[in-house]
């Protein structure tokens, strides 16, 4: 592939080892990435070049939102490194990179009921090699490791410079990439060998914590930026090996149960450059010289499906209907008595919707496997990559540590790429073949295989209290269990379909978000369980961003009934928050918020992500108008408070990025199921937010870098679930109309 040392680098070695933790035993662990010829290593996290060149193993999947920066930077910061000579590389699923801010988080997915215990979540994510990239856990997971990680060789290459010199090591100064003591400087590429052989102390001294003021935190470059821009950043897809073949794949159309049916070979024939095909149980590789040729192999194959209760829209409704109106309850979160402050006939009602939506990335699924004798490479963007190589090894019946997972990057994910079935398909492809395979899925087969967010129907009612306020509260969500299904995919390595067994269980991540942020004195929220036979996965903005919806447009229903401004409404119940009550104040003068009536096509709605008043917030306005197109958005103007910004530039990016993914969420990504097939799959009909109709954004972020120990917390997922609310109330503004169902104005 021939990347140039500044660039991603992949093909490393995988490596295991056990991880004991920097502050316990950083000398002996494992590098997941062996050093190169001119380099060492000084810990799991950094590689030193003799040339000095500073190398990081990060243990995240970039999928766009910066990730290779952001750590890379906050282990620059505290190595004192100097950022021209700094190279990331994705690391390979590893013992030493467990991800356990998630691994608490996710502890009821493998743990049983009321024994989820922080120190059996992280025994268990460094066993079983959690390095998952999701749940915004980037920072919380990695922050801490990271910067003892740099800490560490940054007391090493002071010591080795002081050992040269005869002085205290701690008299030394490191930055930029030289140790300097009175005059006196070495570069880091001069102690690189003398470093490697000493022991830093333990615990490591730790710098501040890395703030937007820092110098690694503003102003500079993105690291994949270069690449990106001319065209060089590779993908899976873009991996190139000796006698490769192409594949494309169909999967079955979604249903209770599927099966490969007929198909007919001799039609490919006559294809230049097509090989043969490869069936799995529920789909059919075409393979070829190239991946044009292999597609149309497979076309003109034409496979057939056998299926067993094949998914459909309307059944779909139906169970949800069925599931509300039902009195089967999974309780979240109780305050109160909400029951009885309702009474038999609450004062307001409503009911909300949310259709299932596809993620929609532009760089589709791909892999590339070569299988040979007792080995097999797979190179692969996944978002748990042990689980992924996990599933090839079963495949191919093969132990675990004869499958080597090269991470790939991936172009946008939002969650799709926990789904790792292109890499099994490839390695069967590969084994069939005998030489190495490129597969890569077209827009149609990736949207036919989707693994879609759930759908989720929800029933609110309320009571105002003699103040103006709202006295009681109760939410009714009838949806999937959706991270149970995760859970049976990634840790017991169940298909999409056995997993979709588990809908009905007690999912409590599920209802993350759901309690309302308001001092509400009674309230209730429960869950209707309901299996829908449709696989479903989470999605960026997480849980949160789906209650948000409901929530933020019953508030704005409430405070229109009793004639009260939607904002003065909120801040009156915030209870005392002063984060979320800056983002409500200070965007209200922003966007120049008048009150939300008379026509004036504005809304409104506030968010938060994470438990109590901990957590990232945000607050949105949205200003809209109906338009012979359907809807056009103009402005959305946004304040977040994300505790201590490591890196304002990342972090703005993420937010924006989040405004425009929650915008094209509320208006589109969504479609009907017929015979298990998605009847739109096509990107130009999917109703996503493009250059063309793209509303101004303005975003302004709080900081909290005079608070230097404040927690940093991720930016991705914040603004997603904010602005389909506030462009509901806004057209509610502008209309009269009160759209209560995404996408918007579908079924109204």
């Amino acid at each position: 592939m021939g990347l140039s040392r500044r660039q991603i680098l992949v093909g490393a070695a995988a490596g295991g080892g056990l991880w004991l933790g920097f502050n316990l035993l950083p000398r002996k662990i494992i590098p997941p990435i062996a050093p190169a010829q001119g380099e060492v290593a000084l810990d799991a996290w950094i590689r030193l070049g003799l040339d000095g060149v500073v190398s990081i193993a990060i243990p995240q999947l970039e999928m766009g939102q910066g990730v290779l920066t952001l750590l890379g930077r906050i282990v620059a910061e505290e190595m004192g490194a100097d950022w021209r000579q700094v190279s990331v590389q994705m690391a390979p699923p590893s013992a030493a990179f467990p991800n356990l801010a998630l691994a608490r988080a996710w502890a009821p997915l493998w743990m049983p009921l009321g024994l989820e215990t922080p120190w059996r979540a992280e025994s268990w994510a460094q066993d079983h090699r959690f390095m998952v990239t999701g749940g915004g856990s980037t920072l919380a997971a990695y922050e801490a490791p990271a910067r003892h990680a740099a800490a560490s060789a940054r007391a090493l290459l002071a010591m080795a410079a002081a050992k040269r010199w005869g002085v205290d090591w701690q008299a030394c100064s490191v930055a930029q990439g030289r140790v300097t003591h009175q005059g006196r400087s070495l570069a880091f590429g001069a102690l690189a060998q003398e470093a490697a052989e000493l022991s830093p102390p333990d615990p490591p001294l730790l710098r501040a914590a890395p703030t937007s003021d820092a110098p690694h935190g503003k102003g500079v470059l993105r690291l994949d930026a270069p690449a990106k821009v001319d065209g060089t950043w590779q993908f899976a897809g873009d991996v190139r090996l000796p006698d490769m073949v192409f594949a494309a794949i169909r999967h079955a159309p979604w249903a209770q149960e599927a099966a490969l049916g007929s198909y007919d070979p001799k039609r490919a024939q006559g294809i230049s450059g097509f090989d043969r095909l490869v069936a799995g149980p529920d789909w059919l590789a075409a393979l070829a010289s190239d991946g044009w040729a292999a597609e149309r192999a497979l076309q003109a194959v034409a496979p057939r499906f056998v299926l067993r209760a094949p998914v459909e829209s309307e059944s779909l409704q139906l169970a949800l209907d069925k599931a509300l109106a039902g009195d089967q309850r999974h309780s979240h979160g109780a305050k109160g008595d909400a029951a009885g402050a309702l009474g038999d006939r609450p004062q307001f009602t409503a009911r909300y919707d949310l259709s299932p939506a596809l993620h929609l990335p532009l760089e589709t699924a791909s892999a590339v496997a070569r299988v040979a004798q007792n080995r097999a490479e797979i190179w692969v963007a996944a978002q748990a990559p042990e689980s992924v190589r996990q599933a090839v090894a079963k495949a191919l019946d093969l132990n675990d540590d004869q499958v080597v997972l090269y991470p790939m990057a991936a172009g946008g994910s939002f969650d799709a790429r926990y789904d790792g079935r292109i890499a099994v398909a490839a390695a069967l492809a590969a084994k069939a073949v005998g030489k190495p395979v490129s597969m890569v899925s077209s827009s149609w087969a990736e949207q036919v295989a989707a693994i879609p967010r759930a759908p989720m129907a929800v029933q609110l009612s309320a009571r105002a209290d003699t103040s103006g306020g709202i006295a009681a509260w109760k939410m009714a969500c009838a949806m999937p269990a959706t991270m149970r299904e995760l859970g049976l995919r990634l840790f017991s390595g169940d298909s999409p379909r056995r997993a979709a067994d588990g809908q009905t269980r007690k999912d409590r991540l599920v209802m993350a978000g759901a309690m309302p942020p308001y001092a509400i004195e009674h309230m209730l929220v429960e869950r209707a369980p309901v299996a829908i036979t449709l696989p479903t996965g989470p999605m960026r903005g997480g849980f949160e961003a789906m209650h948000a919806f409901p929530r933020e447009g019953f508030i704005d229903e409430i405070a229109h009934a009793l004639g009260r401004e939607p904002l003065s409404f909120r801040m009156g119940m915030l209870g005392g928050d002063p984060r979320l009550a800056a983002c409500l104040q200070r965007v209200a003068g922003l966007a120049g918020w008048t009150g939300g009536g008379d026509g004036g096509g504005s809304g409104l709605a506030l968010h938060r992500m994470g438990e109590g008043v901990d957590g990232p917030c945000i607050a949105a306005i949205v200003q809209a108008r109906p338009s012979e197109q359907g809807v056009k958005v103009e402005r959305i103007t946004a304040v977040a408070d994300l505790g201590r910004i490591v890196d304002a530039g990342l972090a703005r990016q993420q937010v924006e990025g989040g405004l425009i993914f929650g915008l094209s969420l509320a208006l589109g990504c969504s479609t009907e199921w017929q015979q298990g097939l998605p009847m739109l799959a096509r990107l130009g009909q999917m109703g996503l937010a493009v250059l063309a109709n793209c509303p101004e954004v303005e975003v302004e972020l709080i900081e909290a870098s005079a608070q230097p120990q404040q927690e940093a917390w991720d930016a991705g997922d914040i603004a997603v679930g904010v602005v389909a609310p506030a462009l509901a109330n806004a057209l509610f503004s502008a209309t009269g109309l009160r759209l209560r169902r995404l996408p918007l104005g579908h079924d109204e």
